[in-house]
């Protein structure tokens, strides 16, 4: 079993884990963005997963990430 001091809560291309980051920023949580395709490109690799990235947040703040994080996506769906 993995022991990490951090969780995933969204997955998505930029401009979604963009809005995503700027609410929780918004109330003090500062996310970590992982971009597996980013990085592979710059490794010289090609990549499947080009645009999306993984947004990460302290296990401490998850509880309160997560509220932000289903009203973003249910805002998100709404205007779609």
């Amino acid at each position: 079993m993995s022991t990490t001091e951090y969780t995933k809560v969204y997955y998505g291309n930029f401009i979604l884990v963009t809005r995503v980051k700027d609410e929780l920023e918004h109330v003090g949580i500062i996310p970590i963005i992982k971009d597996e395709g980013e990085s592979q490109r710059l490794a010289g690799y090609a990549s499947m997963n080009q645009g999306f990235q993984d947004l990460y947040v302290h296990n401490e703040e998850l509880d309160k990430a997560m509220v932000i994080v289903n009203r973003v996506k249910a805002e998100m769906e709404a205007a779609s």
